[in-house]
């Protein structure tokens, strides 16, 4: 008889080499995981802040074989169940007056929609973007995606693209011209190491597309739907910008981005599209998870918090459950990660040496309490 392959051998044979990981996961429920020999972990990646409800969330869950016994999918060449209720729901969320949203299958995807919605309404081609920003690995997200590691190998890329520093609001203004079609811009850079925007910089960024006629795009992918403890960083600012986008934990883990555009910026018919971009199912969680995420969301920046105050020593940064805490070097952030996971605790290496900390929102005080410690003793532990 043939033995069965394991994981690793399989993709090894089958599977492109586009990952680094020596763990598989079986099994998730609330803030913990499992592996294919039974070890449990606190989960502080939360599929890198998407499982924003936990893992197999029970009403979630039920929401998505509910919606999945009716209809699993249906073109949009027709009206499909839930996604009015989904849209007016997160136009709601943004506070944008007069918005409309198109979903998508990703967040990448969402700011390539961006991309298209900006460059057809304006009439302009070029954006700016920041050093360290991170909108995505397709084609067009990409090209406004910082880290040459992984955008110059694809090079020349569309649209054209400026990179300035984040926060300089005097290279921002020279960089924005009659040319540029939008400014994409991160609260709080998540893959450059949960670096959050400087005081007064939002409103900056504001002052100078209105100035200059570009629309302010601001990428809520992994700051939004609740994590910072608002539905989205720019709501801490008082500012409102003309597209949003969002995705990670809109749906509780299915695939699925959206971006919301204010009053007069909206695509014709003909103009974009998707084959699976706001199915029944996938809007079905969502509604699912928003419902979830507002029980939540008064106790979210207690719980940042907690995490804050408990690991002080080591001068953590961020808002809410988006933490970053600087490790010094790679090398050690690497062998931070490696204690904790021994330990039964999941963290994440962001960039820039840096230990990330996105738990689901709906983590308790005790299973923070658990985490803190055990980062504390690899912090300690490799001191």
């Amino acid at each position: 008889m043939e033995e069965k392959m394991s994981s690793k051998e399989l993709e090894d044979l089958y599977f492109m080499k586009a990952f680094g990981r020596d763990l598989k996961i079986v099994k998730g429920s609330g803030s913990y995981v499992w592996d294919e020999n039974g070890k449990k972990y606190l989960d502080c990646v939360a599929g890198i802040a998407v499982c924003v409800t936990g893992h197999c969330n029970p009403e979630v869950v039920d929401a998505i074989c509910n919606q999945a016994k009716e209809l699993i999918h249906i073109s949009n060449l027709y009206y499909v169940p839930n996604q009015g209720e989904l849209a007016k729901k997160v136009v709601e969320m943004t506070g944008i007056k007069g918005a409309r949203a198109f979903f998508s299958n990703s967040g990448a995807e969402a700011n390539d929609g961006a991309i298209k919605l900006a460059r057809i309404r304006t009439g302009r081609k070029n954006f700016v973007a920041f050093v360290d920003g991170f909108h995505g690995r397709t084609l067009g997200s990409l090209a406004v995606t910082h880290k040459p590691a992984i955008r110059e190998p694809f090079d020349p890329l569309e649209p054209k693209c400026t990179f300035v520093r984040y926060g300089d609001l005097n290279a921002l203004e020279k960089a924005v011209d009659e040319n540029t079609a939008g400014v994409f811009v991160e609260g709080i850079q998540g893959e450059a190491g949960i670096v959050p925007a400087p005081e007064g910089f939002y409103e900056g960024v504001r002052k100078i597309c209105d100035e200059k006629g570009a629309l302010m795009i601001c990428d809520e992918v992994q700051s939004g739907m609740g994590r910072t403890g608002k539905w989205f960083y720019y709501q801490h600012t008082g500012i409102t910008p003309d597209i949003v986008s969002i995705a990670k934990g809109i749906a509780s883990g299915l695939p699925m981005g959206a971006i919301v555009a204010r009053d007069g910026l909206t695509f014709n018919p003909g103009e974009h599209g998707s084959t699976f971009a706001g199915g029944p199912i996938l809007c079905a969680a969502a509604l699912t998870t928003i419902k979830i995420i507002e029980e939540n969301l008064p106790l979210i920046s207690e719980k940042g918090k907690m995490f804050m105050d408990g690991l002080s020593a080591y001068s953590p940064r961020g808002m809410g459950l988006m933490i970053g805490i600087p490790a010094g070097d790679e090398e050690r952030s690497h062998k931070i990660a490696e204690i904790c996971r021994k330990n039964g605790v999941l963290v994440n290496c962001a960039s820039h040496a840096t230990i990330r900390i996105v738990p689901p929102l709906t983590i308790s005080k005790e299973e923070i309490k658990e985490a803190v410690s055990v980062i504390d003793g690899a912090f300690k532990e490799t001191a």
